[in-house]
């Protein structure tokens, strides 16, 4: 378990995520954990669904904290430093605000124990997500497990180098939007081809979800895993065959590529 006292600076999914999952998984307990939020409502839903401690005080609920997670998008974190930077010294400082690089907060925050650059994506709401991890290499092993602590409590963690922080964001960050729209056109084809709404999406789902754990489980190449499907002849190199006419592989890496760049400039 974690011993150390944990703020949210920002209280929105990803915060309700992570604090979620921390009191879930037994790695935190609610007296340990504060949110801050400028909106009331919000605060008071994180309070009653986990009974932690809620503020609309930045900087008050930085100087009881021992990490504090930056959540809040890019375009708010520089007025949030403004407020909360001076009360970071001494504190482990993790920011989950895409293209933002830990070379830039450390410039508007005055002396912190440590700065880690991480990047999770939505499904940390179903315990599923994946983040990758930046730090500087002064980082102390025990701040380090800290953090992976917290992350791991909502799915997977890696670390990379900073400088493919930007690709991270491009790739998981913004990814499971590009997988919400292929279920999406997978089931549209099922009712295409006749099946009911609930059944369609049913089935495609639960084919991503169940494709994906092959990859993870059976360490096999995608493509090996492909071609076992791909009888000769059969329905689904045909349908194969139309995918790579509509250039579905060209499009996907295209999408990396354009939501990496977005976050260069977000961090510009």
């Amino acid at each position: 378990m974690l011993k150390n006292n944990i703020t949210f600076l920002g209280g929105g999914q990803m915060a309700e995520a992570l604090i979620g999952g921390l009191l879930a998984s037994k790695v935190s307990e609610p007296e340990c954990l504060c949110a801050t939020d400028p909106v009331a409502a919000r605060r008071d839903h994180l309070k009653s669904r986990f009974g932690i401690h809620v503020s609309e005080d930045n900087a008050k609920a930085v100087r009881e904290a021992d990490l504090v997670v930056l959540a809040v998008k890019p375009q708010v974190l520089p007025a949030l430093l403004s407020d909360a930077g001076p009360a970071l010294g001494g504190k482990l400082v993790v920011s989950i605000a895409a293209g933002v690089t830990t070379a830039w907060i450390s410039e508007r925050v005055t002396a912190p124990r440590g700065i880690v650059r991480a990047m999770p994506n939505t499904p940390a709401l179903v315990r599923e997500g994946v983040t990758a991890l930046a730090y500087q290499a002064d980082l102390q092993p025990d701040d380090l497990s800290a953090v992976r602590s917290l992350f791991e409590a909502v799915g997977s963690v890696v670390s990379v180098e900073e400088r493919l922080m930007d690709a991270v964001t491009g790739l998981s960050g913004s990814g499971p939007a590009y997988v919400f729209v292929a279920i999406e056109a997978l089931a549209d084809g099922g009712v295409k081809m006749g099946l009911p709404r609930a059944t369609a999406q049913l089935l495609a789902a639960q084919t991503v979800l169940g494709a994906a754990r092959m990859v993870l489980e059976r360490g096999e190449h995608p493509a090996k895993l492909k071609d076992q499907v791909a009888s000769p002849g059969g329905t689904t190199i045909a349908g194969l065959h139309q995918l790579e006419r509509g250039g579905l592989r060209s499009c996907l890496m295209a999408a990396v590529e354009a939501a990496t760049k977005r976050s260069q400039e977000l961090g510009r």
